[in-house]
């Protein structure tokens, strides 16, 4: 078959896929502020309420809850610029677990605007792209050794510590291990950013910079640190007005605790609901916490399992706060986790990126050529391929699936069951937002994400499907 006879298929068959859909365009922007400017104007990206269904991946996804594997999800699939497909399954919080009031409550279903905490997506969404803005202004050259930046990472002029690069951070080539020691209870009482960028600085390395790919947190804990440094501002406040507010991810943010507006408690490093009458109104750089009814639960915060009385939160049900350990003991606003978002918000993000790439109008905050950086294999020689901040082939890619193409697809997870995957070939991307790790003792869903990405390409009809 031709590619003609391929494309004109494929064609076709979005055609059916999208004949029910009605667009509309995207939600407004947010009114400018200091902390938030107006989003770039940008042509709205149609999207379908509802969809039409794809039977193998509802299929999918209710088989998984109907074996325990995860309590409910959300799933989206776009292409040539459409939301294709988008759908929320089973629950995001079981019966008996507890409710914002701490006491068992019943089951919560999931809905298509539930908030999520994306944990390592944070990864390429928030920091790499930071970092890589940072780059096309000249404030970082990605080449450049890591200690010109954060002159405390070598303080002895170490030479093997010396040719650890920013790019080496990013494609997890530093040689630095994979978190940071947590067997001490650190930021469990209270939260204490310094004290982790201070281990971060100090973790010696497992191996010779460049030579192993090892996914590593903490090259990521470094990283906001970078951009914190060389911006004079916070993370969060940085991406949410340089990344997040000229796409239109209006849902999108960090949540620091100790940024929270509104009823509410703090108990060591975590947030939780509390009684009372929300403000008219939250000062800029604050998050309302009229959002946590909506976020989906993940764990019961078991840190410091040994001394309880070090972890004031030790039980409470995470809701709100990030599940990532580092991260939550830092303060919620990490260079590697952190971050919540929703399916529409990642479905904007996926199309404003596709579209920068094919040279489309966009508001995606790159040029195209850096884009084209971050996605191609920049790592040294070796078995796995990874872009500045993306996964293209490692043992981390299996929510590639088995048809979108090897090599030039990619995407990232995080491990609270989310999972993003983009093809430029195919204009495509498939978004799948669990909170997996609500389940006690629960599996990864890596085989399941592969899956849904498998059955979504096969649902297109691509090529190889």
């Amino acid at each position: 078959m031709s590619k003609l006879d391929l494309s004109a298929r494929a064609a076709a068959v979005l055609g059916v896929l999208v004949l029910a859909l009605t667009s509309c365009g995207n939600p407004p922007p947010p009114p400018p502020s200091s902390q938030t400017p107006a989003p770039v104007s940008a042509a709205p990206v149609p999207r379908a309420a509802p969809t039409p269904d794809i039977p193998e991946i509802s299929r999918l996804i209710n088989d998984a809850i109907a074996a325990n594997r995860l309590p409910g999800a959300v799933v989206a699939v776009g292409h040539a610029g459409r939301v294709v497909f988008q759908r929320a399954y089973g629950v995001r919080k079981l019966a008996g677990e507890q409710d914002l009031d701490g006491a068992p409550g019943p089951a919560e279903p999931m809905t298509e605007d539930t908030v999520f905490d994306i944990a390592s997506l944070t990864k390429p969404l928030a920091t790499a792209t930071a970092v890589m803005q940072l780059s096309e202004r000249v404030t970082v050259s990605v080449d450049e050794p890591l200690q010109t930046y954060l002159p405390a990472f070598n303080p002895s002029n170490d030479p093997q510590r010396a040719r650890v690069t920013v790019r080496m951070l990013l494609t997890h080539t530093s040689g630095l291990p994979g978190d940071l020691d947590l067997r001490d209870p650190w930021g469990l009482e209270h939260a204490d950013k310094a004290e982790g960028v201070r281990r971060a600085l100090t973790t010696p390395l497992q191996s010779n910079p460049g030579a192993v790919f090892r996914y590593s947190d903490i090259g990521y804990v470094l990283l906001g640190a970078l951009v914190e440094t060389l911006t004079g501002e916070a993370e969060d406040v940085y991406v949410q007005r340089a990344v997040f507010a000229p796409i239109g991810m209006t849902d999108t943010r960090y949540l620091p605790p100790a940024k929270a507006c509104g009823p509410h408690e703090i108990r060591g490093a975590a947030i939780a609901w509390a009684p009372g009458r929300a403000p008219a109104a939250c000062p800029a750089g604050t998050w309302s916490t009229d959002l946590l009814p909506h976020i989906a639960p993940t764990a019961r915060d078991e840190e410091s399992r040994a001394d309880p009385g070090r972890n004031p939160d030790i039980d409470h049900l995470l809701r709100g706060t990030v599940h990532d350990p580092t991260a939550r003991r830092m303060g919620g606003v990490v260079g590697h986790a952190g971050v919540f978002s929703t399916v529409a918000d990642l479905n904007l993000f996926a199309q404003a990126l596709l579209d920068r790439l094919a040279g489309r109008r966009s508001t995606f905050p790159l040029e195209r050529s850096t884009v084209q950086l971050m996605t191609s294999p920049q790592q040294p020689d070796g078995p796995d391929l990874r872009g500045l901040g993306w996964d293209i082939d490692t043992a981390h890619s299996r929510p590639r699936g088995t048809i979108f193409p090897v090599g030039t697809s990619f995407g990232h997870t995080g491990f609270t069951g989310t999972s993003l995957w983009i093809d430029p070939a195919s204009d495509s991307y498939v978004v799948l937002l669990t909170n997996v790790i609500h389940l006690r003792g629960s599996r990864p869903v890596s085989d399941l994400q592969g899956d849904v990405a498998t059955a979504a390409a096969r649902a297109l009809h691509l090529p190889g499907g």
